[in-house]
């Protein structure tokens, strides 16, 4: 018998009808005398449509209320899916994030979790019910209600199988599995069968929607080995572990593209030691996750400053800005016309001229480079939006990444 963490997205629990499919696929693997967490988000559509209703009522609602209304997406879920598992003679008990023992930090809807007090999971188990339990959430030290950010719910699926100790984690989504590059926009993309934390990490931060990278770096540091499958059928998924046997061989393992993205500009900052600490500060203090800063040289004692920021969070970098720029001068302007495209690859560290064949093939193809970033397993370049997916598609032949 082994100890099992599921997690099923929003897809994946869209409708009645899917939710059943959910609750099938859950009873075959109970009645195989396995143990059982189940993880689930809110039904496909239904936090954007919560998010359009706050809007309707108020221009800025706050996080804290926003907070408060989203996690109740998730709350229907594990609902339906727990009287679903009832209907075909499963017993079943769904949590709430806070009922799971899961507890964040204080900031509202990027919360981080802090620790996960699993006995009333262990006592549910024991007694053999399926635990459905809301993903995206917990509670604060206040008895707050905290969400943990887009793409929340695997990371409340692999905490909790470093919590209980599941000898397997399931993430269950509409894909089936890891692929190359988003066989949406690459149609030659191949399905990965394995995958490492680092390549993992690099492609669901710069812009692969199959993970959420907390949820990948949570994985690494506690060592969850997880596999990435379809709900829609039984084929076997990209397995995400610490080594995979080709490491080192194959030099780009994918290519993301990150359309959300905008670009920030500041013009005649103060070229002297503490204004860029300033402007990151006040980002920083506003919790918004900044990407490829380049600042050039100064001339005249004053300089420019460069960076990327989610476009969602544009706003909220234009209000935290502010009052930094009034200090450090300069001028902000914003380029939401851009798109992130990343080559990713653990042999980047032992190849060399990977940049000159990107820069050259991306050359060929007539795109820009706007901005430049490099690490020791990734290369990012800024481009115009409008010659993303081209450039997806030429970095990915580029590298022979179609060919097995």
């Amino acid at each position: 018998m082994s100890r099992i963490v599921q997690k099923y997205g929003g897809t994946s629990v869209g409708d009645p009808a899917r939710i059943k499919n959910v609750a099938a696929r859950i009873k075959v693997i109970r009645d195989q005398g396995h143990q059982l967490v189940v993880v689930v988000s809110a039904r496909a559509g239904v936090t954007n449509e919560l998010i359009a209703r706050a809007k309707e009522v108020c221009a800025n609602p706050s996080e804290r209320e926003m907070d408060q209304l989203l996690a109740v997406g998730e709350q229907e879920t594990i609902a339906l899916t727990a009287m679903a598992l009832h209907g075909i003679g499963v017993d079943a008990i769904s949590y709430t994030g806070a009922q799971a023992g899961i507890f964040t930090d204080k900031v509202h809807t990027k919360a981080k979790i802090r620790t996960i007090n699993a006995k009333p999971l262990e006592k549910d188990l024991n007694a053999g019910k399926v635990i459905i339990v809301a993903g995206f959430q917990g509670i604060n030290d206040d008895g707050q209600i905290t969400t943990l950010g887009r793409g929340g719910s695997d990371l409340t699926a692999i905490a909790l199988a470093a919590a209980i100790q599941a000898d397997k984690c399931e993430i269950y989504t509409d894909v089936d599995g890891v692929y190359t590059a988003d066989p949406r926009v690459v149609k030659d993309a191949r399905k990965l069968s394995e995958i490492s934390y680092d390549e993992m990490l690099e492609l669901a931060s710069l812009g692969s929607k199959v993970m959420q990278s907390r949820s990948v770096e949570f994985a690494a540091k506690y060592n969850v080995v997880f596999e990435v499958r379809s709900s829609f059928n039984q084929n076997p998924g990209t397995i995400v572990k610490q080594e995979v046997a080709y490491m080192e061989k194959v030099v780009v393992r994918g290519v993301a593209v990150d359309k959300d993205q905008a670009k920030v500009t500041i013009n005649d900052i103060t070229d002297k030691p503490g204004s860029a600490a300033k402007v990151f500060k006040a980002l920083a203090n506003a919790h918004i996750n900044v990407d490829m800063i380049v600042q050039n040289a100064g001339r005249s004692g004053l300089a420019n400053l460069t960076f990327t920021v989610p476009l969602s969070e544009k706003d909220k970098a234009v209000k935290a800005l502010a009052p930094a720029l009034k200090e450090v001068g300069g001028e902000a302007a914003f380029d939401e016309n851009i798109a992130k495209l990343s080559v990713v690859g653990v042999g980047m560290k032992t190849h060399s001229g990977v940049a000159a064949t990107l820069f050259e093939a991306l050359a060929k193809a007539g795109v820009n480079l706007e901005l430049i970033s490099t690490s020791e397993i990734k290369i990012s370049v800024v481009i115009a939006k409008d010659k993303a997916d081209e450039a997806a598609r030429v970095a990915h032949k580029a590298f022979d990444l179609d060919k097995v």
